[in-house]
């Protein structure tokens, strides 16, 4: 077997770590958050939130990597069960601020201590080192995407052609 297929073997089997992995932990997370009767995408909303209190459902939408219409039903929902209220913006007879409510804010924070309590009884037992070294993995990963969604969208910001090595 050659280098570059032990290389690309290796790669796939990293990739498929980390998609499983995902995957595990969407789901703990998930059983964790239903205890509360939340799903991820309220908690998602509430929690973000506690953050920036007072966006817009577009911009809500852009912070969690949503559609618009995703999240105005969410918020119809989480308004609905008086967790979530829009409130009008001065000027913009279209958009609406998104605010907590005291209900909201007291379930945001019990999701946030269960995440926080699920990640110290996992990630927690690692060194130190692993974290650090794990964050940094992570991030140079991240940069990396983004620089290929760069590549991959024209000047517009509409998602270009994906372009194959072979083709370059």
């Amino acid at each position: 077997m050659t280098e570059g297929v032990q290389q690309g073997d290796a790669l796939i089997r990293t990739w498929l770590r980390f998609v499983r992995m995902n995957q595990r932990l969407y789901a703990a997370m998930n059983q964790e958050l239903r205890r509360l009767d939340l799903s991820i995408p309220q908690f998602d909303v509430l929690s973000t939130l506690t953050e920036r209190e007072g966006i817009t459902q577009q911009e809500l939408a852009e912070r969690l990597y949503v559609t618009k219409g995703n999240v105005s039903g969410l918020v119809d929902r989480l308004a609905a069960s008086g967790l979530v209220v829009r409130q009008p913006i001065a000027g913009d007879r279209r958009s609406y601020a998104l605010h907590l409510t005291e209900k909201g804010l007291a379930l945001a924070e019990r999701g946030i201590a269960a995440q926080r309590a699920y990640v110290e009884r996992t990630l927690g037992v690692l060194p130190h080192t692993d974290i650090a070294e794990l964050e940094r993995v992570l991030l140079a990963w991240r940069d990396i995407l983004r620089r290929d969604e760069e590549d991959r969208s024209d000047p517009a910001g509409r998602p270009g052609r994906i372009r194959s090595p072979a083709a370059e």
